[in-house]
């Protein structure tokens, strides 16, 4: 078997055959590109914007000068792939590694990194834009392997790589390490301020994520309400808890608003650290507020969204009070994990740490039953199903959301694992 850590033959090699003819103009072609006052207004207000699209021609429709970044994840980079835009370079790269000794699993990420690696860099070079690039499911409980491949990411483009690593314990250990090395990390599916506080103080990414338009939907769908405001809600509040840390203890970790699903909510939110947009809800803003005078945008981080809940529905009994709130318990979790040599632990000792602690319901160890229930309902997960565990406490509704948000990449995941085994298939016949 091939060592495939930074600094290896394979490393290099991979490494040489992905930056092949990348020619970016860095810091040289946003000027190029269009501008928009009400996009301008909104970078006056403090939020950066990104562009949640891995599509270049969806992309290349709303692209303007105020926007800095975009971020690909499994589905969206999968949505490329399955178009067939990439056969020619799964062949290519299948014919690298041949000259190396690869289990069938490490043939199957080097594969992937090389197809997150290789569109990266094609946004990068398109639109002069940093670019999240994530890592393959299969990572999210492999704390060496994920740094590993976090590393190499970096080594690629440094200047404009955000590694997207995903929520769990082993993640959040992961991002640590990193971040202690200079890699800016995109600390992906998180679902509330209390997951972002725990990770901002332990992982001190560059960035954390509230998936906005999932919890909504989850409202909507299990009928606790119309599925407004839950996730904005959510988002300031994981947003006020970072703007915090900022102050206390100089964590730098901005909040990046994910999910989005219409323009009002791109409204709603100004003023947040960061945005990602689909290209479709950027178009829906820009209808919204069409003829609206730039400055009648107003910063809204301090603004209390109260989500309409159906009668009788109980934040507690249901999990939504997880979404939004930093209780005492895990600050004094999280105070005395200080005192620990946490760069000593693996992610079973993280999760053995909260749990001794009163805070076991963030990483609830999910029984392979629960996985499966959880990966059968999709990315929303029907309340039925969950509702004893989360009135008990033993899981939190942003747990339940995170297990749920990660099936849905990993099936897609594994669609694009698929793709690439199918050309490799029909090219060797």
């Amino acid at each position: 078997m091939t060592d495939a850590g930074p600094g290896s033959q394979l490393s290099d090699r991979v490494r040489e055959f992905v930056l092949e003819g990348f020619a970016p103009r860095l810091g040289q072609v946003r000027a190029t590109f269009p501008t928009h006052p009400l996009w301008r207004r909104l970078n006056e207000l403090g939020t950066q914007l990104w562009l949640d699209s891995g599509d270049i021609d969806d992309v290349g429709v709303c692209w303007t000068r105020e926007f800095a970044a975009l971020t690909t994840n499994n589905t969206l980079l999968n949505q490329q792939v399955q178009k067939g835009l990439y056969d020619d370079l799964i062949v290519e790269a299948s014919r690298l590694l041949d000259d190396f000794t690869l289990s069938p699993q490490q043939r199957k990420l080097e594969l992937a990194f090389i197809l997150n690696a290789r569109h990266g860099l094609k946004l990068v070079e398109t639109f002069d834009a940093f670019v999240s690039v994530e890592e393959h499911t299969d990572l999210a409980d492999d704390l060496p392997a994920a740094l590993a491949y976090a590393r190499r990411y970096y080594e690629i483009c440094p200047q404009r790589f955000y590694v997207k690593i995903p929520l769990s314990p082993a993640g959040v250990l992961a991002t640590r390490r990193c971040t202690a090395e200079g890699i800016a990390v995109n600390h992906t599916l998180g679902f509330s301020a209390r997951q972002n506080y725990l990770i901002a103080r332990v992982g001190r990414p560059a960035f954390v994520n509230v998936f906005l338009g999932r919890l909504n939907s989850f409202v909507a769908q299990n009928k606790l309400g119309d599925g407004t405001y839950v996730g904005e809600k959510a988002t300031l509040a994981s947003q006020a808890h970072l703007k915090g840390l900022r102050e206390q203890m100089g964590i730098a970790t901005r909040q990046i608003g994910a999910s989005f699903r219409d323009g009002r909510q791109v409204r709603d939110l100004a003023g947040l650290d960061v945005m990602t947009i689909p290209p479709k809800v950027a178009g829906e803003f820009l209808q919204l507020v069409e003829g609206t005078d730039p400055q009648q945008l107003q910063d809204c981080t301090a603004r209390r969204y109260d989500p309409p809940l159906a009668e009788g529905v109980d934040e507690h009994a249901t999990g939504l009070h997880t979404l939004w709130d930093v209780d005492e318990r895990l600050v004094k979790c999280l105070h005395a994990l200080e005192s620990e040599d946490v760069d000593a632990f693996t992610g079973g000792d993280l999760t053995a740490f909260l749990a001794r602690h009163g805070c076991g319901d963030i990483f609830p160890d999910w029984t392979r039953q629960q996985r499966h229930s959880s990966a059968t309902e999709g990315k929303i997960p029907r309340l039925e199903n969950w509702r004893d565990l989360l009135q008990e406490g033993a899981i939190g509704l942003d747990s339940l959301m995170n297990l749920a948000g990660w099936n849905a990449f990993n099936a897609d995941q594994v669609a694009m694992d698929n793709r690439v085994q199918d050309v490799l298939q029909h090219a060797a016949q």
